[in-house]
């Protein structure tokens, strides 16, 4: 008998004692899809179609050209509002507008400079502001098209008024010296943009042109809670195991396979591979009855699904070897166990998504092997990302099982002593 099947058997030894286990069995199969059950039905139907709120503000004076815009935009009742149609809500201050940004309180703002009137008036250009907070993509997008809509529809206008005078000066209606047709520009502009008709009624200058294309519906919950959970209870299980394994170091059960022509190499295979079964046994649980039950989304790259709970099965099998490793009795292997698997859980967003946490805990939890599985599932089954997209998540994975491999190849040992 080779070296290869004494690790296969020592595998399904660990396995048949796991299934014959019924406290373990129900503890590491049954109790985490009691956690999925709870907090599916807790985030069930959560989104909703917020109406988007956007803040303008200016650094003008009150005679200003934005004075007019945001006068014309301002939404002044929101029951008159259309089906989908933003609130634009007018920041007088700007300092306090931007403290806001800040400190977290407003996502973010755009704003008119200083000189926005006199920009436009002379032809020489101007900038509008967007000041957003750099983590909140879906606002900062909506600031970026809004300061872009505005712009564009000051760019028509000017174009549309030169090339008005430009008839004029043609049709011999004004002079075609320049100061003449910059005052032609200018007067034009003013009608235009500051509302001036041949009525004198306030003209509005932004409109909004809103289509409804359907209902938002709510995201589904399982598609963050269930791998979320798989990623905990995956690891946890696995840590658990650095138990199991000193107990037998302690008791000579290793020391026996030893001396029985098992070489060492065959019985930390057997280990590894035992914790690995069980592993994606779980995981297939999981992901099976996710999409039986839960009708959870695999996204547009189901395989890259499957290769990141394969390799996150494979870490964490390595790290329960290490951890094994590393502990002296059992109860510190359990306890160490217990510690890591509940410490690493909130931080690397099993219990919450990670891209709602501020930018340096996102940061800091990269240091743990679960963020990196989390996010690459976020990826692929919340923002429909490709297997490309989740080839770094791969790659820190198969980095943490290397790591936590070459320490339990280092440190493994068959003896209590």
């Amino acid at each position: 008998m080779n070296q290869l099947s004494r690790a296969w058997y020592i595998a399904i030894k660990d396995l048949k004692i796991f299934v014959k286990d019924r406290a373990a069995v129900f503890f590491f199969v049954i109790f985490p899809f009691m956690f999925v059950v709870m907090f599916y039905f807790l985030n069930l139907g959560v989104s909703e179609d917020r109406r988007l709120e956007l803040h303008v503000a200016t650094l003008e004076v009150e005679s200003g050209l934005s004075h007019q815009i945001i006068r014309a935009m301002e939404t002044v009742d929101e029951s008159l509002l259309g089906p989908g149609e933003p609130i634009i809500v007018w920041d007088k201050d700007y300092d306090e507008a931007y403290r806001a940004v800040e400190e977290g309180e407003l996502n973010g703002f755009i704003a008119f400079p200083a000189d926005f009137t006199e920009g436009i008036m002379s032809g020489s250009g101007t900038e509008i502001e967007v000041v957003a907070d750099a983590g909140n993509v879906n606002d900062r997008a909506a600031l970026n098209g809004f300061a872009g809509a505005i712009a564009s529809q000051l760019g028509t206008h000017r174009v549309i008024i030169n090339a008005s005078v430009a008839l004029l000066v043609e049709g011999g209606l004004i002079p075609g010296d320049a100061a003449s047709i910059n005052r032609a520009v200018q007067q034009i502009m003013a009608d235009v943009f500051m509302g001036r008709g041949a009525a004198g009624a306030e003209a509005s200058y932004i409109g909004f042109d809103i289509e409804k294309v359907g209902e938002v519906e709510a995201e589904n919950p399982a598609n963050y809670v269930i791998p979320g959970y798989l990623v905990m209870f995956v690891f946890f299980a696995a840590a658990v195991t650095a138990e199991t394994i000193v107990r037998e170091r302690q008791n000579n059960t290793l020391e026996r396979l030893l001396s029985s022509s098992v070489k060492r190499e065959s019985i930390l295979g057997g280990v590894f591979a035992g914790t690995a079964i069980r592993g994606l046994i779980q995981i297939l649980i999981f992901w099976v009855a996710g999409i039986l039950i839960f009708k959870i989304d695999l996204g547009i790259a189901p395989v890259a699904v499957i290769i990141l709970s394969i390799l996150m099965v494979i870490m964490s099998s390595a790290f329960a070897v290490m951890l094994a490793t590393l502990a002296r009795t059992q109860r510190s292997a359990g306890s160490l166990a217990v510690v890591t698997a509940l410490v690493l859980a909130p931080l690397g967003g099993c219990w919450w998504p990670l891209f709602i946490l501020p930018r340096w805990l996102q940061n800091l939890a990269k240091i743990s092997p679960h963020a990196w599985a989390n996010t690459g599932f976020n990826k692929l089954m919340l923002f429909g990302a490709d297997f490309g997209a989740v080839v770094p998540e791969m790659l820190a994975l198969l980095g943490f099982t290397v790591v936590f491999g070459l320490i339990a190849i280092w440190r493994f040992r068959t003896s209590a002593t």
